[in-house]
């Protein structure tokens, strides 16, 4: 199967821990189209403290990078785009609620969103502090929340009900698919096959950051065809994420106030 959309890899080169040279970077590109992807977001990290990025930085490296695959052949390459993975802290949220982040952009042909869907990432062993107000505080500046591979989250490890707040928030859950195939562990891929088996994902994604990680991707969406069969396959690498990119609706009623 082929026209997969990848709405999370790590390909600019030289702003956090994915592609480290043009060579990696184009490694990472000809493997995902080799595993299907038909079109691939860049999600380079956004966490101040560890990588040092912001929108404007990310956007000229997005550019230098393309200009090094310029000697490829377009047919043997994704169509591609810039996004990234918001870390959620106070600074990062911040940045977010002011329009200083990098939401998905549109599909190619596809109008501009009033509501634009971003990724965003938590600590892995804790949720933040409200978490569930801020994802409705994102909704009311016109964003909704893509949360990066929840199965990787150790309070999902305890009881995966945690996510339902933020459901109930408007996020959709973004399944790294390598996990299936135990690439971070086997909690983690008892969380994944426990969600998938749910059907709790909106979509899957590679997270690649090395050329290796597009064959692992390829196993691991076989694994997904063993556990859940083509159709749900074509649900999370092509209908889920165009859902996600073509928008999830207007701003939510906020939550109730506590007694």
């Amino acid at each position: 199967m082929r026209g997969y959309i990848d709405l999370h890899s790590h390909w600019v080169v030289n702003v956090d821990d994915g592609a480290r040279s043009p060579e990696e970077s184009a490694g990472i590109l000809r493997g995902l189209w080799g595993a299907g992807f038909s079109t691939v977001y860049a999600t380079p990290h956004t966490r101040p403290g560890m990588f040092e990025n912001d929108a404007a930085g990310l956007r000229e490296a997005y550019a230098r990078t393309l200009e090094g695959l310029n000697a490829i052949p377009r047919t043997e390459l994704p169509e591609v785009h810039l996004a990234s993975e918001h870390y959620f802290d106070s600074l990062v949220f911040e940045r977010m609620r002011a329009a200083d982040a990098l939401p998905y952009p549109p599909l190619s042909g596809q109008q501009a969103l009033r509501v634009r869907p971003i990724l965003i990432e938590f600590p892995p062993d804790a949720f933040p502090a409200q978490a569930q107000a801020r994802l409705f505080d994102l909704r009311r500046a016109n964003l909704t929340a893509v949360l990066a591979h929840p199965e990787r989250y150790k309070p999902v490890w305890a009881d995966d009900a945690c996510l339902d707040p933020l459901i109930d928030a408007g996020a959709a859950l973004l399944l790294d698919i390598c996990s299936l195939v135990g690439k971070y562990g086997r909690a983690s891929q008892r969380a994944a096959e426990k969600l998938v088996d749910e059907g709790a994902y909106e979509a899957a994604c590679s997270d690649a950051h090395r050329p290796e990680d597009a064959e692992v991707t390829a196993r691991a969406i076989e694994r997904l065809a063993a556990l859940a069969g083509q159709r749900e396959v074509r649900r999370l690498l092509i209908d889920g994420p165009t859902k996600v990119l073509r928008g999830r609706g207007a701003p939510l009623a906020p939550p109730a106030p506590l007694a």
